[in-house]
């Protein structure tokens, strides 16, 4: 696993409150099957912060409404959880290029 995944994966953890496992860094699968188990507990018993966590997770309002489409073929919690693995992943990603820009010809006071 590289290091963006690794990074992707413990927002993940940290953001959806999943439990840590013994033993070392869960595998991708591992994580997965915990966020669809927590994204199922949490339409169950808390839709709101279900969808503040997704807000803030920037995933879009658009692809929420589809995921949770009856139409969809995957159920709900794992259409989501395959949402959030995948923002998580671009978000990294354009963390990574962008961090990467050389800042020459911005003022010192904006630069990151």
């Amino acid at each position: 696993m590289n290091d963006a995944q690794t990074a992707a994966n413990e927002l993940i953890i940290k953001d959806f409150e999943l439990a840590s496992t013994e033993g070392g860094a869960p595998s991708e699968a591992e994580i997965f099957q915990a966020l669809c188990d927590r994204i199922s507990w949490l339409i169950e018993h808390n839709m709101e912060y279900l969808l503040s966590l997704l807000y803030r997770n920037d995933v879009s309002e658009t692809k929420i409404h589809d995921a949770l489409s009856p139409g969809n073929p995957d159920p709900a919690n794992i259409a989501l959880a395959k949402l959030v693995m995948d923002r998580q992943r671009q978000r990294l990603a354009t963390k990574k290029f962008y961090g990467s820009q050389p800042s020459e010809g911005v003022d010192e006071e904006l630069r990151w």
